[in-house]
């Protein structure tokens, strides 16, 4: 005959002992899974969220990258510009087209009052003459009339006794360069 099953002893009732096979032990994982897929979850939209901001950092910063490349490039053409305007020889041109002349010596006041130097007014060369057109003295009357001859004052038909005409104008009419303010340009 068989003998009763002998109640568990040493290990094997110990473990039988702290895992029991009823119902409620189903009941108490529950909570447990619930927190692990919630912390898994929010760990996934936190890493979701944290690499959508790296990629709109990231375009945002390739689009201030293009902006600093346009405004360079702007900022050397405007250096070029600047550069090639304080030339001397620009700024010679420019200063005459302004109607100014080069000055003379300069004098220089010490911090006493006393005067360095021989102080002058700058003056203005005289204009370079111009030369002014001749027509030749066998022109014909019929002749058409040259233009730059016209330009300065004087006809353009020859007179019969084949004097050439006067390309002097009117002292009294024509402003001196005196008289006339230097050119400007608009905003300065």
């Amino acid at each position: 005959m068989s003998k009763p099953a002998a109640p568990l002893k040493g290990r094997a009732a110990r473990l039988a002992r702290l895992m029991p096979s009823t119902g409620p032990s189903t009941a108490a994982r529950t909570p447990f899974v619930l927190l692990v897929v919630l912390l898994l979850g929010g760990g996934l939209i936190t890493l979701l969220l944290l690499n959508s901001a790296l990629n709109e950092g990231s375009f945002r910063l390739s689009e201030l990258k293009r902006d600093t490349t346009e405004l360079t490039d702007e900022q050397q053409a405007l250096q070029r510009d600047v550069d090639g305007r304080s030339q001397p020889d620009a700024l010679e041109r420019r200063a005459r087209e302004l109607g100014m002349v080069p000055g003379g010596s300069p004098a220089f006041l010490d911090p006493d009052g006393t005067v360095r130097g021989n102080p002058t007014e700058a003056t203005a060369p005289p204009p370079s003459p111009s030369p002014s057109p001749t027509p030749s003295p066998r022109a014909p009357a019929d002749a058409a009339p040259d233009p730059d001859a016209t330009a300065t004052g004087a006809s353009g038909s020859a007179s019969p006794s084949g004097a050439a005409p006067a390309a002097e104008p009117d002292s009294a009419t024509a402003p001196t360069a005196e008289s006339t303010p230097p050119p400007t340009s608009p905003g300065r």
